[in-house]
């Protein structure tokens, strides 16, 4: 009997090995999507713009492999382990930022290599293999079933090409429809994953980043000309009652690692403090406290609060301004400061590498940056991300005391850190008694963490620094993810954590010590972004001058909301949640939108000014009256050890002759 052969089979086995992986990639996206990431969804459409959106992506990137005669199968396979590494890592990241990887965080991995170990690992679990199987399940098919697979021509190139713009361009339109100018107006990565997809998303990352790095070459010195403009109309002029109260006086901030403002006169079952010490400052009058307080960063976290504590303006929808953005010119606090005789200082029990701030520190102008190198960094002393607090505030006083006063210093604590566990023998303070390991940790690391201040502020007074200095304590950023939610509905004692709850969560202390003036709780709300003038009006010093966009929140004149970095903003009356628009009395959603769009329309232009001025680099352009540039060749940190063979070799003629070189 005659063999009958299938040719057209035979001939089509690379259509069908290409259809079986876009369909196992789709459909492990889609997955993804609804197990991992919190979107949003709020009708039929966005559920179906959810399932196509991962279609084009593959068709695009699975059919460039049809271009490869002969090894098309190890171009599929190559393509589908670099995307299924894409959306994992995008997975990791997200369960604890509740954010997307950006260009500009795969640039920051580069500086902050090497740091991230535990938090990562934390992030992982045995089930996360799934994402990992359709690229298993191809290899297994490449070595059997399609063993001697070849593609015959390039035709099918152009229809699957022809094909994936075609359902981009319908999934674009849909998203269009149901979120107008989707590409233009977006601040939130949540909206463009959700309508467009997370590979899509990287695509238009790419594009933006590449965008913002032509916007500073094409910049010049009247683009600064609408910003002055904005700044003037929008001066909060400082409160003759505060103004010049702490003129002279050292400057000196803490940043509190991960502290959110719910811990702050939180109670254990057993009905201890968590932060005893700190809330104390909340009642006895001897501090400003404020509790309408809230963080603005971003995705540089950390890095963020310090860019938006001393210069005044807010950080970068994506990446970090101190890697993607340290080259610019900046007109910070260590460097007004320093026209008025200061000598500032850093103190941070990590490397002066992470987070780039041994070249932003240039940027800024920090006379000296006590890193990593200057501390006993023992296994016994360094938890997460290094130095444990209590040893970082021991040894940081000898070398505080060393400075010439008047001083402006910031430490940076490290021991409230995701995912907050600690060492047995650091507390004997209880756990929480939720379901969730991060959030029961973060009770432990917090108090710890108030054990550490409290001890400091002890040192401070045997010091002699205390009587005259202006202390500033803020939450860097909140700890807690929304990822974590059950968990913190169980915390704060209602059913579910709301929108507006959970936008309520985003507050964080702020603490502003001035000695000799009489403090007291503050309700106004405000944000970091507010703290510069706040804390430059208590010294004299004016800031009309200076391209910031705080507002002095001791001033009568203070705006009265705060906004986030993706264009939401929170106030007395109304909140505004990923562009809908709640009653922040009694957290429901309004009909009217118009109750929010007189505030919406200010915070984007207010985005926009910030955006204007750091993309752009155009503080280059703009020298307010009095104040000396900074040059940052002009600093050096090197490490103690370099410090003293330096001075050891130096002798008067080579000196001299260095100088005159």
């Amino acid at each position: 009997m005659k063999k009958i052969s299938l040719p057209k089979i035979k001939n089509n086995e690379h259509i069908v090995f290409f259809t079986i992986a876009v369909v196992l990639f789709w459909f492990k996206t889609y997955a993804a999507y609804k197990i991992e990431f919190t979107l949003g969804i709020d009708n039929n459409l966005q559920k179906f713009l959810l399932f196509i959106n991962p279609l084009s992506s593959a068709l695009f990137f699975f059919g460039l492999a049809l271009l490869f005669k002969k090894h098309m199968k190890l171009v599929i396979i190559i393509t589908n382990f670099l995307l299924s590494f894409l959306l994992y890592a995008n997975i990791a990241y997200y369960r604890f930022f509740s954010d997307f990887i950006t260009v500009p965080v795969l640039m920051s991995t580069k500086t902050n290599a090497g740091q991230l170990g535990d938090s990562a690992l934390s992030l992982m679990s045995p089930f996360d293999i799934f994402y990992f199987t359709d690229f298993i399940i191809l290899i297994g098919l490449s070595l059997s079933v399609f063993k001697k697979m070849t593609v015959e021509n390039r035709k099918s190139f152009k229809v699957v090409l022809l094909f994936s713009i075609t359902v981009f361009l319908f999934n674009l339109g849909l998203a269009e429809k149901d979120r107008p100018q989707l590409l233009s107006r977006s601040f939130d990565r949540n909206y463009l994953v959700k309508y467009l997809g997370a590979y899509n998303f990287t695509i238009y990352d790419a594009i933006q980043n590449i965008k913002s790095s032509g916007q500073r070459a094409l910049a010049n010195s009247s683009d600064i000309t609408d910003v002055e403009n904005y700044r003037k109309a929008n001066f909060a002029a400082p409160n003759p009652e505060y103004f010049g109260k702490a003129k002279g006086m050292n400057v000196l901030y803490i940043a509190l690692e991960s502290l959110q403002s719910f811990a702050i006169d939180y109670k254990m079952p057993d009905g201890q403090e968590v932060t005893p010490f700190l809330n104390s400052l909340v009642h006895n009058n001897e501090a400003f406290y404020f509790d309408n307080f809230y963080h603005q960063t971003r995705q540089g976290k950390t890095s963020d609060a310090e860019f938006l504590m001393e210069n005044g303006l807010y950080p970068m929808a994506t990446g970090a301004v101190f890697v993607n953005k340290a080259q610019n010119t900046y007109q910070a606090m260590p460097a007004i400061l320093k026209g008025y005789g200061y000598n500032s200082a850093s103190f941070h029990g990590n490397y002066k590498t992470f987070w780039n701030r041994n070249v932003m520190y240039k940027a800024l102008g920090y006379d000296q940056f006590f890193d990593a190198d200057y501390y006993n960094m023992t296994d016994e002393n360094t938890k997460n991300y290094g130095l444990k607090d209590k040893p970082f505030f021991t040894e940081s006083i000898p070398m505080l005391k060393g400075l010439e006063q008047p001083f402006y210093t910031k430490f940076l604590t490290l021991s409230n850190h995701f995912p907050f566990e600690m060492d047995p023998e650091d507390t004997e303070f209880p756990a929480g008694e939720t379901d969730d390991k991060v959030v029961n940790q973060y009770f432990q690391a917090a108090h710890y963490m108030d054990e550490a201040i409290e001890q400091f502020f002890n040192d401070l007074k045997a010091s002699g620094l205390y009587e005259n200095t202006v202390i500033v304590m803020y939450g860097d950023h909140y700890g807690i993810s929304e990822n974590h939610n059950e968990a913190m509905a169980q915390v704060l004692g209602v059913e579910e954590i709301t929108p507006v709850l959970n936008t309520d969560l985003q507050r964080v202390p702020l603490f502003i010590h001035v000695p000799g003036v009489k403090g007291g709780i503050k309700h106004q709300y405000g944000g970091q972004v507010d703290v510069r003038s706040t804390v430059l009006h208590l010294l004299g010093i004016d800031t009309k001058d200076y391209m910031e966009l705080g507002s002095d929140l001791l001033s009568k004149d203070h705006r009265n909301w705060a906004l986030f970095r993706n264009g939401d903003f929170v106030s007395p009356d109304v909140v505004q949640i990923k562009g809908k628009c709640y009653s922040s009395e009694t957290g429901e959603l309004m009909e009217e939108t118009t109750a929010c769009q007189d505030i919406g329309n200010k915070v984007n232009l207010e985005l926009q000014m910030s955006d204007e001025i750091v993309y752009k680099d155009l503080l280059r352009f703009y020298q307010p009256q009095g104040y000396t540039p900074i040059n940052p060749n002009d600093y050096e940190y090197l490490a103690p050890k370099k410090i003293i063979e330096t001075d050891e070799n130096l002798i008067p003629d080579e000196t001299e002759e260095t100088i005159e070189d």
